[in-house]
């Protein structure tokens, strides 16, 4: 009969869509403290047009939450927040971890690797940000927080670098605008490099502290873990 057949079309077209649901990737966007709505928006932009389904988890309080969200999730998106083994064990589906800044100190890699599950960070995409951060905290304190008592200028000022990548980079930039000096130690970017940019190369650690400021730019890593102010 005519019910029958629009029966059947109908379970047809339904099963077609359970298909259809279980094919379509879930990215999930997790961050304890949440990107500016304009960066969501042009995520949310990128996962659509490409045909996926972006879960948000915004400002979430625990890590209950974090646990409950990653189960269904295909790919992840965080900032600092902490992917470890109870994490990663959690999601059966995951296939690829993207962290929003440079380091991987928040992600369990070896619980990763035996996963499967590509772990990427993204090196210098928000070096401006804070490289401007950066000054924003030098000038408020070389005007005492702005508490109307006399500061100082940073011009003629001296600034030294621990790690000389992107973010260094950056606020070198700014120091050469402001009139400042720029010096730098990296065991990774030869002398050369450095002068070339516009900065004096320092030999170690302890030489940093001979300047004004001192700014660190480096991942946290065996080699790198308590090597300012380790007794």
């Amino acid at each position: 009969s005519q019910l029958q057949s629009w029966l059947k079309l109908f379970l047809s077209l339904l099963q077609l869509y359970r298909i259809f649901v279980a094919m379509v990737k879930t990215v999930l966007l997790a961050t304890e403290k949440a990107f500016a709505a304009e960066a969501v928006a042009k995520i949310e932009a990128v996962t659509r047009t490409a045909g996926y389904k972006l879960q948000k988890l915004e400002n979430y309080q625990n890590k209950d939450e974090l646990l409950q969200a990653v189960a269904s999730a295909d790919a992840m998106i965080i900032r600092s927040d902490i992917v470890d083994e109870s994490v990663v064990d959690k999601a059966s589906k995951l296939k690829i971890v993207v962290r929003a800044g440079a380091g991987f100190d928040n992600i369990d890699l070896t619980a990763c690797t035996a996963k499967r599950v590509v772990a990427q960070n993204t090196p210098g995409q928000n070096a401006n940000a804070v490289a401007e951060l950066v000054f924003g905290m030098m000038l408020t304190s070389a005007r005492n927080n702005f508490d109307g008592t006399s500061g100082f200028e940073l011009m003629n000022r001296e600034i030294a670098f621990y790690g000389f990548g992107a973010v260094a980079k950056a606020v070198h930039k700014i120091a050469v605008g402001l009139g400042m000096k720029s010096f730098a130690y990296d065991p990774y970017v030869s002398d050369e490099k450095i002068a070339e940019a516009g900065a004096t190369p320092v030999k170690s650690i302890p030489e940093l502290f001979d300047h004004q400021y001192v700014s660190l730019h480096v991942p946290l890593t065996n080699e790198t873990k308590e090597s300012i102010n380790k007794a």
